[in-house]
């Protein structure tokens, strides 16, 4: 693998204010709420293209999510491979969890039952209230809110659960974290973490 060509993916460093750590700018959460205005889903052609590089047990989890969640997670796989490919990094040539992470990065959200506007104001309150004071909210919506909040490791459990591979688990439950606690190998962590723009 090429550890460091000269148009490799570097983590940019996290300007983000404090109460945003975890959430990504406010640019992405703004493309990310105006993309799920939209209910619908990826078009079929590009389904079958991610249903292609994930196990039958990834599909499953993959057809939970939300239209808009699956594309996002199709725009975020074939930027990340875009990104690998200009370093000269082939398909072939990438770990076989490469794809399938940046597929089902978010596949967490599915546990939460949260829609557009829930998801809103879930990390609008986070954001005001701190994410751990939020996290501790009881009752029907407290819990959905919690859920929401723990979406990567959520999702990193229902992944280790289908079977997949370590490095499709590690990035669900890191892809939030500050990149010194990654646990997915530096150069393809900056692919998915630049493809996810946050």
């Amino acid at each position: 693998m090429n550890p460091a060509g000269p148009n490799a993916v570097r983590a940019r460093p996290d300007r983000r204010a404090p109460g945003l750590a975890g959430f990504g700018s406010l640019w992405h959460l703004a493309l990310r709420f105006l993309g799920s205005l939209s209910p619908a889903g990826p078009r079929p052609e590009d389904t079958s293209w991610a249903e292609e590089r994930l196990s039958e047990r990834e599909r499953a989890l993959f057809a939970r999510m939300s239209g808009a969640d699956r594309r996002h997670a199709i725009g975020v796989a074939r930027e990340a491979l875009r990104l690998a490919e200009r370093d000269g990094l082939s398909e072939d040539e990438l770990p076989a969890g490469f794809l399938p992470a940046a597929l089902l990065h978010d596949v967490g959200k599915v546990e939460s039952r949260l829609g557009t506007f829930g998801r809103v104001l879930a990390t609008l309150l986070a954001i005001a209230l701190g994410r751990r004071r939020l996290q501790g909210w009881q009752g029907p919506v407290g819990s959905q809110f919690a859920r929401y909040l723990a979406h990567d490791r959520l999702g990193s459990e229902l992944l280790a659960a289908a079977g997949s591979d370590a490095m499709t688990v590690s990035w669900a439950r890191d892809h939030h974290l500050p990149d010194e606690r990654w646990r997915v190998e530096a150069q393809l962590a900056g692919y998915l973490k630049a493809a996810d723009g946050d």
